[in-house]
């Protein structure tokens, strides 16, 4: 009995080193493959490693905030934690949308995407939006209800 429980454990080892390595082979495959050491830069062409963001990449090449801001000045968060936070998240998620092909053909920021985009646009403008009066009781207009091509010029 004490014989069939070694070659068990010895056996639930072997599995699992070997199901951690091939996860850990396929993990480091397709970090080098979708040229992952590329996101952690700031390198707006780490955004054509998926060729639906041409487009995208194109448009802020012809627009005036080319010469003053790369995408993540835009998309996001400029606190150090946070920033690390949602590289992290959309990384991710950019990476299993890329990996199963599950991505709509039109590119559109998510709620969250687009709060931090707007926090970064009103930062950076703030001296030209500070003038903009509200009053508390209607909720902020998004830039991009006026200005949607800021940034992505088609």
């Amino acid at each position: 009995m004490q014989e069939n429980k070694k070659q068990y454990i010895k056996l639930s080892i072997l599995s699992l080193a070997t199901l951690l390595g091939v996860l850990f082979g396929l993990g480091a495959y397709t970090f080098s493959y979708a040229e992952g050491a590329s996101y952690l830069s700031e390198d707006p062409s780490a955004c054509l490693n998926c060729h639906v963001m041409r487009e995208q990449f194109d448009g802020w090449n012809r627009n005036s905030h080319q010469a003053v801001a790369t995408c993540n000045d835009c998309h996001t968060p400029r606190a150090f934690p946070d920033k690390w936070l949602v590289k992290g998240i959309n990384g991710w998620n950019h990476s299993w949308a890329f990996t199963t092909g599950n991505f709509p053909n039109t590119i559109r920021a998510r709620d969250f995407n687009a709060q931090i985009a707007q926090e970064n646009c009103v930062q950076c403008h703030q001296t030209m939006v500070s003038n903009i009066h509200r009053d508390g009781n209607e909720p902020e207009l998004a830039c991009v209800a006026c200005h949607n091509d800021v940034g992505h010029e088609r």
